[in-house]
C-alpha cells in the first residue's frame, strides 16, 4: 500500500494545471516566454487569471497528496515522502519528457498540509526578506532558510530529508531567476 501510495503521489503531482490552462485559452506554454508549465510563466503569458488558476491547481494538489496520506492512515515519513514525490512529479512529469514546472506552488500546498505552523515560519521569512530585497525570488530564499531553520528547531530534520531533497532541486530550477534577480541588486 505504501508504495501505490508514492506511485499516486508521483501521478499526481504530474497534473499541469499550467498545461490545462494554457490549453483552455490556445497557448502552448512550453513555446512561451521561460516556457515553464508553472503558474508564473501563465500569468506573463496569458495574465493574472491564468496565474490564479494555475497557482491554485498546483497549490491543491500538493495538499491534497498530504490529505490522502493521512486519510489512509500512513505514517508521517510516508506522507513526507509522498509529498516530495509530488513536488518532483511537478517538476518532472514523466509525461513532458521530465519538463515541468519549478514547483513553488506545489511547495506551498505541500508545505501548509504538512504543518501550517513550520510553513508559517517561511512566509515570516518570505516577508522579512522581501521588505529588505523588493524581489520575490529572493525573498524565497530567506523564507526557505527560516523554514528550514524551523525544521531543525522543531527536531524534525530527518523526517524531512525528502521534503528538503526536492526544495534542492526547487533551487536548481529557480537558478536563472535566482541569478537574474541578483544582477538586477547590482
Amino acid at each position: 500500500m505504501i508504495g501505490l501510495y508514492w506511485i499516486m503521489s508521483y501521478v499526481i503531482g504530474n497534473f499541469m494545471t499550467a498545461y490545462v490552462v494554457g490549453k483552455a485559452y490556445g497557448v502552448n506554454l512550453q513555446e512561451e516566454r521561460s516556457e515553464n508549465l508553472g503558474a508564473r510563466n501563465a500569468g506573463s503569458v496569458i495574465g493574472k487569471g491564468a496565474f490564479l488558476w494555475t497557482f491554485l491547481g498546483d497549490s491543491f494538489k500538493g495538499a491534497l497528496i498530504v490529505s490522502v496520506g493521512r486519510l489512509l492512515h500512513c505514517e508521517e515519513w510516508v506522507i513526507v515522502l509522498g509529498a516530495s514525490l509530488g513536488m518532483l512529479g511537478h517538476m518532472f512529469p514523466f509525461w513532458l519528457k521530465f519538463n515541468g514546472g519549478k514547483g513553488v506552488a506545489t511547495f506551498i500546498g505541500v508545505g501548509l498540509a504538512l504543518s501550517p505552523s513550520l510553513f508559517f515560519m517561511m512566509v515570516v521569512g518570505t516577508a522579512i526578506t522581501l521588505s529588505v530585497t523588493r524581489s520575490l525570488t529572493l525573498s524565497m530564499l530567506g523564507g526557505l532558510v527560516l523554514y528550514v531553520g524551523a525544521i531543525v528547531y522543531t527536531d524534525k530534520l530527518l523526517l524531512y530529508i525528502p521534503i528538503l531533497v526536492a526544495i534542492c532541486f526547487m533551487l536548481i530550477k529557480h537558478m536563472s531567476n535566482i541569478k537574474e534577480s541578483l544582477e538586477r541588486r547590482k
